[in-house]
């Protein structure tokens, strides 16, 4: 039987499968996108992971950044469009593209150092998204997921993070207890600083470690 979560997530998928052209502009991907690319790089080069997957890697650019940036032993790209990854492994033969979602990813118990997402946190099921991080990181390992999270009322925060709530912004507070109960140790967590001109994209990152 369909539920209303997963309907969701197939349309999106259907979305981004179509959008995938317009998703490489390269205005798009400088002024909108790069900004919390930067910062999953620069999280990863302190932490040494060899092992490492990008949840929702969309075309791939940041999963090949991570490759060519980075140089770790293995890296993967996990999308649920066929059109995203089409690109991605246009993009790159040395990342291993899987496809798969958030929710249940294509990886053994521990079999990652790292994991990251960008910018699409918002379509997951968040719990669910994150247990999965938990379950397929050895100890040790760093989750950094950067959100879409604009400032708002506590109240009207409250009234949007319902469990049938379809593409919900988590807040920073929210965040912090979905790393938390999902058994992460919370280690940073700020604003994604970006030009000027780009700041009404209010992006957000968290960093933790599984114990």
């Amino acid at each position: 039987m369909s539920t209303p979560g997963r309907r969701f997530n197939a349309a999106v998928t259907r979305f981004w499968t179509l959008a995938a052209p317009v998703y490489d502009l390269p205005f798009l991907q400088h002024w909108v996108y790069q900004p919390a690319q930067d910062e999953v790089i620069a999280v990863l080069r302190s932490h040494g992971a060899k092992r490492v997957a990008d949840i929702a890697c969309g075309t791939g650019i940041l999963a090949t950044r991570i490759q060519a940036d980075l140089q770790p032993d293995e890296v993967y790209g996990v999308d649920m469009s066929d059109g995203m990854l089409e690109q991605a492994r246009a993009r790159s033969t040395q990342v291993h593209w899987r496809k798969g979602p958030a929710e249940k990813l294509p990886f053994a118990d521990g079999a990652l150092d790292a994991v990251v997402s960008t910018s699409a946190f918002h379509f997951f099921d968040q719990p669910a998204a994150m247990r999965e991080f938990h379950r397929v990181l050895a100890p040790g390992g760093l989750v950094a997921v950067a959100t879409i999270s604009p400032p708002m009322p506590a109240f009207l925060s409250r009234l949007s993070s319902g469990p049938s709530s379809a593409a919900h912004s988590p807040s920073p507070a929210q965040m912090r207890t979905l790393f938390g109960t999902a058994g992460f140790t919370l280690t940073d967590q700020h604003r994604i600083s970006r030009p000027l001109w780009t700041r009404g994209v209010w992006d957000l990152i968290t960093i933790g470690t599984k114990p």
